[in-house]
């Protein structure tokens, strides 16, 4: 029985590039981590890849919730958040399926939040520079000046805003209201961090390397763009006049 104080939640559409490949990269680290995989009824297969896995080499260690379609990421994670606090975890991870997200990284956010004390550790491009492989200068000037805007607006001390490599500990889950969180792309990842800033928990970036996948297809699109412009806007109403939950020690 392969135990694990972590749990590596990572979302899918149309992964089956990929999927394999990251499993075997985050299984094969030191430090072992559980999967738990969110499969938004992909239709390339990427479930069956799952399956496979889970049952010829993984069953201990490999989870998988199959959902009906595209409910959007937020949705997805909240469920993982869910599962994972039913089961006690401790450490528990937000992680791209398409390598954007080094699985190397993982033991660095791992330990800012169970060695160091923190209570949520961000893989941050921003922190120490610019730190984004094979964007578009484009997509790149729009991420960048998003985490200027939002810390403009919001005015809390986090330099990547919307980065959606992180490590959670069960505490700050346990403690933010899920079910009142609203959004589900970009500004979901805002909220979330704002949420665990405003109920008062620490949190440290982690400088990584982020690399633009080199296989399948971005989710990206025009309107998370826009749901995280208006919604910082709402945010920053909320820190006004919303009563947030606090951390206990």
């Amino acid at each position: 029985m392969n135990a694990s104080d972590s749990i590596v939640i990572i979302p899918t559409y149309n992964e089956k590039e990929n999927i394999e490949k990251i499993i075997r990269a985050v299984f094969a680290l030191d430090k072992c981590f559980h999967i738990l995989v969110i499969e938004d009824g992909s239709p390339d297969g990427t479930a069956s890849i799952v399956k496979r896995l889970m049952t010829d080499e993984f069953s201990d260690r490999l989870f998988m919730i199959e959902r009906s379609g595209k409910l959007g990421l937020g949705t997805a994670y909240i469920t993982g958040f869910k599962w994972a606090l039913e089961r006690k975890y401790d450490y528990i991870f937000e992680m791209d399926a398409d390598f954007s997200h080094a699985p190397a990284d993982l033991p660095r956010l791992y330990s800012a939040c169970a060695d160091e004390g923190y209570d949520l550790a961000i893989g941050s491009r921003y922190i120490s520079g610019v730190n984004v492989v094979n964007w578009p200068m484009g997509r790149v000037l729009m991420s960048y000046f998003a985490s200027k805007y939002v810390r403009w607006i919001t005015g809390f001390n986090v330099h990547d805003t919307t980065a959606g490599f992180k490590c959670y500990r069960r505490r700050v889950l346990e403690t933010i209201e899920l079910d009142k969180i609203r959004f589900k792309g970009y500004a979901f990842q805002i909220e979330m961090k704002f949420t665990t800033y405003k109920c008062g928990f620490k949190i440290k970036e982690v400088p990584v390397i982020f690399v633009n996948r080199t296989e399948g297809t971005s989710k990206m699109s025009g309107g998370i763009f826009s749901e995280a412009f208006w919604g910082v806007m709402r945010l920053r109403l909320d820190g006004w006049f919303r009563k947030y939950p606090k951390a206990k020690d």
